[in-house]
C-alpha cells in the first residue's frame, strides 16, 4: 500500500521512541516501528518528536497586529488597553480586519499552531468584527481550525446595546457564549451577566467561556457564579473560565472552597501567562504579585487548566509571535513550576489539554485521528517547551504545509566543534 506521508522514526509525547507515521486519506493510518510501505513522501524524523498541534484556547484576533493604532498603551494596564481598543473600534474596516487576522494565521501555521479560540467584541453595533472573522473563519478553515467566542468587551450590561448584539453574533454563527462580569459596573450585575448568558448558551445547546475575574481584586469572585450556574443548568465539561487572575489574591480559607465547587461543575480554567504578568499587579508597589491563577492547585484537584496566549502586538500586549511554546515557558517561569512533571504539563496545556476545551474532533496522534501534527527541532515535550523549538515541519491533513529549516550554529573557535545544535543538549534523562 503507498501512503501520502510517511514519518520515520519519530518520538512521540507519550515516551515511546522509533515511532513511523503513515497517513492516507489525510487522516493517520498506523503508528508503529518500522512501516515498510512507500509513500509519496518521506519524512525522517530523526529521532526528534512528533507532537499534534498546537492549540490556543484563549486569543483576540479582531486586535491583532494593531499595535500603535491609534496610539500606543503608555501605562501598560489592562484598563487603558481595553479604552485604547473603544478608541480604534470605531476607525476598523473590514477589509483591515481580514487582513491582520490572516496575517496572524500565516504566523500561526509557521508555528504549528493549527487550531485557535478567538474571542471577538460584540459591542460594535455594526458587528464589523464578527462578520469579518466569520470570513475569515471559512477562509482559513481547510489549514486552521478558528472557533469564535461572541464577547461583550464594553460589559454584558455596561454597554448599551451588548444584550441584542451577542444574540445576533450567535445567530450569525458564532460559535461560543463570552462575558465579562468583573467589568460589569457592581458585582450584582456581574453575577447577573452569569445568569444570563450561561442561561442563552444553555437554550441554544453552546459552549461557554468567559473573562472571569481578570483582577487583583480578591472580592472578585465571579467563577464562583459560573461555576454554580454551570450545576444548575447541566453544562458540565461545556465552561470554561480564562484568567482567573484575582484568585492570586484570595485568602487560602476560601479558594479551600472554591476549588471544589469548580472541580464539581466541571468548569475547565484558561490561564493566559504573557498577558496575566504583564497586566496584573500593576498597582502594586512591592511586593508585587505575579498575576497568575493557582495552577498548580486546580491541577491537584483534576481542574482542566490550559495555557493561552490572548493577545499579539495589540492595544494590551505589544510582543507576542503566535509561539504556544513560549506560553508554556513563560507560565513554567513564573508560576514557578519547574518540576520535570511539571514542565512535561506545560507541553499538554498547550496542545491536549485545549484541544479537549474547544472539543476538536479527531485531535490526536492515534490511527484514524486527523493527519495533523508538528515535527519539532527537540528531543521530547520538556525539551520542546526549554528550547521553544523550532518547527521542522507542519502537517495539516497529511500534507506539509510549513517548513522551517533546523536552527543550527556554526563556530569558528579551534579545538571546538564546526556547529552547535541547542538540540544536542537533552538530558539523558530529560522525562
Amino acid at each position: 500500500m503507498a501512503f501520502e506521508l510517511i514519518v520515520k522514526n519519530a518520538s512521540l509525547p507519550d515516551g515511546r521512541a522509533g515511532q513511523d507515521i503513515a497517513v492516507a486519506d489525510g487522516r493517520i493510518a498506523a503508528v508503529e516501528p518500522g512501516i515498510g510501505a512507500e509513500a509519496r513522501r518521506v519524512i525522517d524524523a530523526a529521532g526528534r518528536l512528533v507532537a499534534p498541534p498546537f492549540v490556543d484556547c484563549h486569543f483576540h484576533m479582531d486586535a491583532t497586529l494593531s499595535l500603535g493604532l491609534p496610539r500606543m498603551n503608555q501605562s501598560g494596564t489592562l484598563l487603558e488597553g481595553i479604552a485604547l481598543w473603544g478608541e480604534l473600534k470605531p476607525l476598523l474596516t473590514h477589509d483591515a480586519v481580514i487582513e491582520r487576522a490572516l496575517r496572524y494565521c500565516d504566523l500561526a501555521v509557521s508555528q504549528g499552531l493549527l487550531a485557535v479560540r478567538s474571542h471577538v467584541d460584540v459591542c460594535d453595533d455594526r458587528l464589523l468584527a464578527v462578520e469579518a472573522l466569520i470570513e475569515v473563519r471559512e477562509r482559513v478553515k481547510p489549514y486552521l481550525d478558528l472557533q469564535l467566542v461572541a464577547f461583550p468587551q464594553d460589559g454584558y450590561y455596561r454597554s448599551p446595546t451588548a444584550v441584542r448584539n451577542l444574540e445576533r453574533a450567535l445567530d450569525l454563527g458564532v460559535d461560543v457564549v463570552g462575558g465579562i462580569p468583573h467589568f460589569e459596573r457592581t458585582m450584582a450585575d456581574g453575577a447577573a451577566s452569569v445568569r444570563a448568558l450561561c442561561e442563552i448558551a444553555a437554550a441554544r445547546g453552546l459552549l461557554v467561556d468567559l473573562h472571569c475575574d481578570e483582577s487583583d481584586d480578591p472580592l472578585s469572585r465571579h467563577i464562583e457564579t459560573l461555576a454554580a450556574e454551570t450545576v444548575r443548568l447541566g453544562l458540565q465539561g461545556r465552561v470554561a473560565g480564562s484568567h482567573l487572575t484575582s484568585m492570586h489574591s484570595m485568602d487560602n480559607y476560601y479558594v479551600s472552597k472554591l476549588l471544589p465547587l469548580m472541580k464539581e461543575a466541571g468548569v475547565a480554567a484558561i490561564a493566559n501567562p504573557l498577558i496575566n504578568i504583564t497586566l496584573q499587579g500593576r498597582h502594586d508597589t512591592y511586593p508585587r504579585r505575579r498575576g497568575l491563577t493557582r495552577i498548580p492547585e486546580m491541577r491537584a484537584l483534576g481542574i482542566p487548566v490550559a495555557l493561552g496566549q490572548d493577545c499579539c502586538m495589540d492595544p494590551w500586549y505589544g510582543l507576542g509571535d503566535a509561539d504556544m511554546l513560549d506560553v508554556a515557558n513563560m507560565a513554567v517561569h513564573a508560576v514557578p513550576m519547574t518540576s520535570r512533571e511539571a514542565i512535561r504539563w506545560s507541553f499538554e496545556a498547550v496542545t491536549t489539554v485545549p484541544a479537549s476545551i474547544l472539543g476538536l474532533e479527531g485531535y490526536g496522534l492515534d490511527v484514524g485521528c486527523n493527519a495533523d501534527f508538528v515535527l519539532l527541532q527537540a528531543a521530547d515535550p520538556i525539551e520542546a517547551v526549554r528550547l521553544r523549538a523550532q518547527r521542522l515541519a507542519v502537517v495539516r491533513r497529511g500534507k506539509v504545509i510549513a517548513e522551517a529549516p533546523a536552527r543550527i550554529a556554526t563556530l569558528a573557535l579551534e579545538g571546538r566543534p564546526a556547529r552547535v545544535d541547542a538540540a544536542d543538549y537533552a538530558p539523558r534523562a530529560s522525562a
